[in-house]
Formats: C-alpha cells, structure tokens, sequence
C-alpha cells in the first residue's frame, strides 16, 4: 500500500516585481515570501494590526500601511510569523545574468534558477557586473509580438558579450539564434526567459517540501504564473527529486482582496524588501529575515536527497523556520 504523503498548503505574494523591467536601479530586488496560516490565523493577524497597531479596515492590507506606521507593528508582525512563513530574495541583475548562461550554454529547463539547475556561479558573478551584456539580453529575449529573431538585437549581444569569461566559451552565435527561434516558435519546454517568479515559485515549493512532502501554492495572480507553465514546473520538479515526494502538486490563483493569508504574504515580502534594499541597517530590523546575498545557482551534490532538497538557496533568506 503506497504511503500518504502530507501536503501543505501554502499562500503567496511578491513584491518588487517590475515585469521585463529588470535592470531597474530603483528596483533591484524581487521578493517572495509565503506563509502557511490558515484564513482564520491570518485574519486575526490582520486584525491585530488593526486593533492595537491603529491600521485602517480597507478592501487589502498593504505593505506600505505597515512599512510607514510604527516600529513595534513590523516588529511584533515578523514575531506573528517565526515558523510560518518563508521568504525568498532575488536579485535582478543575478537572475537576468544567471539567464544568459541558462539558455544560451546549457539546455534550458524548468530546474533553471532553482537548487536543482547548474550552478554558474562564477560566470554570474562576472557577468552581474556587465550593464552592457545584461541589457542587450534583455532586449534581445524580449520576444512578445514578434514573429522572428531580430538580427540586429543579436549581433548587439554577441558583441557585447565579453571573451574572459570561462564560463562562455560554449556561448556561440548558432546556439543563440537556434534557441531565440525556439522561443518565438513558442517551445513549451523553454521556460520564459525574463519572469523570475516561476523559479521564485519553484524554490519555494523545494524549501517547503524539504524532501519530504508536497506543496500545493494558492497565489495573488501574476499572469507569468500561466496554468500551462505551472503544469510543466511542477511536472519537471517532480521528475527532479524522485523518488522523494513531488515538491508543488497545485497552483492556485487568487485575487488577493479575498484572502487575508496572501495579505499577509504581501506584507512580509514588502518588509523583507525594504530590508534587503536597505543601503544601511533600518532603524527597525526586519528579523528574522536574514541579510540577502545575491541569488546565483546552487547544484547540490545530491539533488534527489530529502537532505540535499533541504538545503536552503544560496540568496534566499528565510522568515523564521518551516513547519
């Protein structure tokens, strides 16, 4: 008789998401956090906030109410959640190089930008650093409404991309124009090359599900998170990490106005934001989120062990630890 395997249900929302707009000084972070309270738990969370922190009855809490009120609401907020909750961190510039190196080296799958996917590491941390490479990528895989492969967005890419980075060498111009065609003829097996809340999803699922359980993800709505890519995540993790038990089982958008647990999400992720996008300490520490590093790929050496899957993402930060 096969075994029952727990599932946890989750909610969550994201701040900082600035669409294809990724190279946003003003911007440089993406935020996404989730919590595992039930509606009733949330609701008394949100009202809280209300009774003792002087926070008024609206449609949806937001993050700024909380951020521009008194320190004691963002601290006893972040207490509420030790436990139960999750944040995760990304840093743009990271993600949009780490995407480079994804696409155009390796065989793009849904494991990229995850613990489960290569890790890069070192040709990232050199290609963050090159505004020039970052957003000539940028332009060139920004393929909604075109019909074919724009040459010259290519050629301004390749000549951009710098000779000194080991990493590169397997980059070649039939490689990149072989998998921008992929993309513009719709390849379902290529995830989309500028939305960083589909890794963002499927690393939160992998830190929740620990190895050992699976997730099902109820979300404030994000048209990047569209059925058909949700369907191929979660079948991809699945395939990942077995025989353990498939990290996300279910994903599920709603509008954020009818459920207090995603309104508590939203307003972790603009708390662990401000934190992270702080150029000195806040005068409130957003605790217990860590300080943030930037995101870059971490391949574990084990990746379809409950102890390798644990392993928290080298960039993410947690709130608190996951029950």
């Amino acid at each position: 008789m096969d075994a029952v395997v727990e599932t946890v249900e989750i909610a969550c929302d994201e701040s900082g998401f600035s669409g294809r707009n990724l190279l946003d000084p003003r911007s440089p972070v993406i935020v996404h956090a989730s919590v595992d309270l039930a509606e009733p738990e949330a609701q008394d969370v949100l009202g809280t906030l209300r009774s003792r922190f002087g926070h008024r009855r609206a449609a949806e809490h937001k993050a700024s109410a909380l951020l521009r009120g008194e320190g004691d609401a963002v601290a006893w907020f972040l207490a509420a959640l030790e436990g139960r909750s999750h944040v995760h961190v990304v840093d743009k510039r990271a993600f949009v190089a780490t995407r480079v190196l994804e696409l155009f080296v390796g065989e793009p799958s849904y494991r990229d930008g995850t613990r489960l996917g290569d890790d890069h590491a070192g040709a990232v941390a050199a290609l963050r650093q090159r505004a020039d490479v970052l957003a000539a990528f940028v332009a060139m895989t920004h393929l909604k409404h075109r019909r074919a492969v724009d040459p010259e967005a290519v050629e301004r890419f390749l000549a951009a991309v710098p000779d000194d980075v080991p990493g590169l060498r397997a980059l070649t111009r039939a490689r990149v124009e072989g998998v921008l065609r992929r993309l513009v003829d719709g390849d379902p097996s290529i995830p989309p090359p500028l939305e960083p809340l589909v890794p963002a999803v499927a690393e939160t699922a992998l830190a929740w599900s620990a190895g050992r359980r699976s997730v099902a993800v109820v979300h404030d709505e994000q048209s990047a998170l569209t059925p058909q890519r949700m369907a191929r995540l979660a079948a991809e993790l699945a395939r990942a990490v077995s025989p353990a038990p498939p990290p996300l089982v279910d994903v599920r958008q709603v509008d954020s106005r009818q459920d207090a647990r995603v309104q508590v999400a939203d307003l972790l992720a603009g708390a662990a934001r401000r934190d992270a996008e702080a150029p000195v300490a806040p005068a409130v520490p957003v605790k217990p989120v860590v300080p943030v590093k930037p995101v870059v790929p971490v391949k574990p050496a084990a990746p379809a062990t409950p102890a390798a899957l644990a392993a928290p993402r080298r960039g993410a930060a947690e709130a608190g630890s996951l029950s």
